[in-house]
Order: structure tokens, then sequence, then C-alpha cells
């Protein structure tokens, strides 16, 4: 039985307000992330106090999280392009490592170089 080979990664998760959600997913996109999941009406405390899904709203008015994985290279300039969003707005990211088996889904072989 052959095992599966792991190839290090980035997870970049993105905890916003819902009317934010395309701003990250452009940078995303412009970034040429390979993909990227998004979570809607999430409820959760933070440093404005807690916020609760609006399940009958307006997804605009809940928080969304939006993750996405990425090669180590592509961290910074996501980084980047995400620090004005917070320099303006409330919200929350985290950078972790992970593994995955199909790194050819993660991005092109001079990402992963």
């Amino acid at each position: 039985m052959s095992m599966l080979t792991l190839h290090p990664m980035k997870e970049i998760r993105v905890i916003v307000a819902g009317e934010h959600r395309a701003f990250v997913t452009e940078l995303f996109d412009k970034m040429n992330a390979t993909g990227y999941t998004i979570i809607g009406n999430v409820s959760g405390k933070g440093h404005h106090g807690f916020r609760e899904a609006h399940f009958m709203f307006s997804e605009q008015e809940s928080l969304v999280i939006i993750m996405t994985v990425v090669p180590e290279q592509k961290v910074e300039p996501i980084l980047a392009g995400l620090r004005p969003l917070f320099d303006r707005h409330s919200g929350v990211m985290f950078v972790t490592d992970v593994a995955v088996s199909r790194s050819e889904y993660f991005g092109t072989p001079a990402d992963r170089s």
C-alpha cells in the first residue's frame, strides 16, 4: 500500500463583515489563489462585542469566513492586500501551516518551487 505524500502550504482564514466579502475574494483571485471556501452567517464575539448571524436578513450584515490554501510565497502579497481592509474595518485573519496531498490543486509548479 502506498502512502500519500503531503506538501506544506499555508491556510489564510479571514473573518469579516459580509459587505467585505467581495474585497477578499477579488484579492484572492488577483493573487492567483486557485480557490477558496466561504462560510456565511457566522456568529462570534470579539473586540466589537458579540455579532450574531442574521439568517433571515442580508448576508451583508453578518460575518463571513473566507479561507484559501496557497504556497508560502503568496502569503506576504495577500497580507499586504488585506492591510487596507483591516486599517479601516473590523475583522481578523489567521495564517496557519497546513499540508495537502494534491499540491497541484493549490498553485502552479513555479509557485511551489
